[in-house]
């Protein structure tokens, strides 16, 4: 992210603001510093009934997206293909916004989900260290591998 964003503060009415509004587009390197900075992001993908959006805490780990979901759960069953070595393609996107600023940030990662199931990745997977936020099982580790990062920034300069 650009050194000169000014950090967020609530509160701080746009209207009068006599700054510009500038949007500008983050570089892959950029997004995954703002990616590694949070905790939480949004899944999307096709599922059995339409378009699924769902929020995920995850870690970024090695390159990839790392979170965990119930065995059997209706992700867990939506992401399997049925088809040996294929898996779905899917969007995550994490963000932060200041709505009393108007600034903020946004990036998008597209790449197939995998279930994690050998021994060996399941152990890379648990050093991410992501850990369900809410109760229940959750042992089926999934890794959003990126095919492409997008990224970008609105804030007000002037």
């Amino acid at each position: 992210m650009p050194d000169d964003m000014p950090e967020m503060t609530h509160g701080e009415d746009p209207e009068r603001s006599s700054a510009e509004p500038v949007v500008e587009e983050l570089d892959e390197a950029e997004c995954l510093q703002l990616v590694a900075r949070q905790d939480v992001g949004r899944i999307a993908y096709t599922g059995r009934f339409g378009l699924t959006v769902f929020p995920v805490n995850y870690r970024l780990h090695e390159g990839s997206i790392v979170f965990r979901t119930g065995q059997d759960s209706p992700m867990d069953e939506d992401l399997r293909t049925g088809s040996p070595h294929a898996e779905y393609q899917v969007a995550f996107e994490v963000d932060e916004i200041d709505p009393g600023t108007r600034e903020g940030w946004s990036v998008l990662v597209h790449g197939p989900a995998h279930h994690v199931m050998s021994v060996e990745e399941r152990a890379a997977a648990a050093e991410s260290g992501v850990a369900p936020w809410t109760g229940g099982s959750k042992e089926q580790f999934m890794q959003i591998l990126p095919t492409r990062i997008t990224g970008r920034c609105i804030r007000r300069v002037g």
